[in-house]
């Protein structure tokens, strides 16, 4: 991972001279509503368990915001999440096992299609597999262009869109904050995420939005994709070429997917802002693959400007 010196500063905080090296995904949005937003949130955040990296999970997901009963298609509360992976099928079938395993089995739930009017080629069966735990009870219906399948259950019946829409979206945008203590650099941290949380169309799929375990690409050990970024890991400063600035004590990452290029860019700028404006962060920066890998690029600098 290739970091150059630090020429940038931001309140005050110095901020790398780089980007960050993202790739394009295939993503995703679902909405999940229920009788009130406690059980919407609770399948939401089940449908998103285990799928922070496709490194190792089938699919990067997280809920992108809270839905009042108004934006909802049957009026009741609830949540939207999106979802991405490296091809449609790889998608869809992570998304109707998820919905299937997490949605369709929480109590008063339906799951709606979040990115409507998309191509035919470019959606996602969900209920349309889902039907079939219907066991010849289910019944279609259908609303203007929408179809969606009633699947008896035992509090009453699971409405489910029968294909969501998908999009060529960018996964990777990424922001590795350094701090003076473990506690300044997760406070400072915390706030990026709290901040990347009000731009719509984009995640942080690790735990809380925060990543504690970077990674980079190989290993001393030939079977491993990735290991410990150990240029970052405090503990190994004089085991290792470091990249970190004197005084570190931690340092957090925080990894962003969006539906567009402009939804990951506009994320990252507003961590990078709040993440400036914490007391005891030594140094902000981006992690790259000298630009080989992903196509798509966020350099910090352009992120700085108000």
């Amino acid at each position: 991972m290739s970091v150059p010196s630090t020429t940038l500063s931001l309140y005050g905080v110095p901020v790398a001279d780089t980007f960050a090296e993202a790739f394009s995904i295939i993503g995703t949005r679902l909405v999940i509503t229920a009788a009130n937003r406690r059980w919407a949130y609770t399948a939401a955040s089940e449908f998103c368990g285990f799928a922070t990296s496709v490194i190792a999970c089938d699919c990067e997901a997280a809920p992108e915001r809270f839905l009042s009963s108004d934006e909802t298609p049957d009026g009741r509360p609830g949540i939207s999440v999106l979802a991405f992976a490296f091809t449609r099928d790889a998608l869809a079938k992570a998304v109707s096992e998820r919905v299937g395993q997490c949605v369709l089995t929480c109590p008063t739930t339906a799951c709606y299609d979040g990115l409507l009017n998309r191509p035919k080629e470019e959606r996602l069966g969900v209920g349309a597999q889902l039907r079939f735990f219907g066991d010849g009870h289910q019944i279609s219906k259908k609303l203007g262009n929408r179809r969606f399948w009633r699947i008896p259950v035992m509090d009453g019946e699971f409405i489910c869109e029968d294909k969501v829409g998908s999009i060529k979206g960018v996964a990777g945008g990424n922001l590795l904050i350094c701090g003076t203590t473990q506690d300044t650099a997760l406070d400072a941290t915390d706030a990026a995420v709290k901040a990347m949380r009000q731009v719509p169309d984009a995640i942080m799929p690790f735990p809380g939005g925060i990543v504690r375990a970077g990674s980079k690409v190989g290993s001393i050990y030939k079977k491993l994709k990735a290991s410990t970024n150990d240029a970052y890991c405090p503990t190994l400063q004089t085991q290792t070429k470091s990249e970190l600035p004197d005084g570190t004590g931690a340092v957090y990452e925080i990894v962003i997917d969006g539906l567009s290029f402009d939804a990951v860019k506009a994320s990252m700028k507003a961590g990078l802002h709040a993440a400036a404006s914490c007391p005891g962060v030594t140094l902000i920066t981006a992690g790259n693959y000298g630009g080989k890998l992903g196509r798509h690029h966020f350099h910090l600098r352009d992120l700085i400007a108000q």
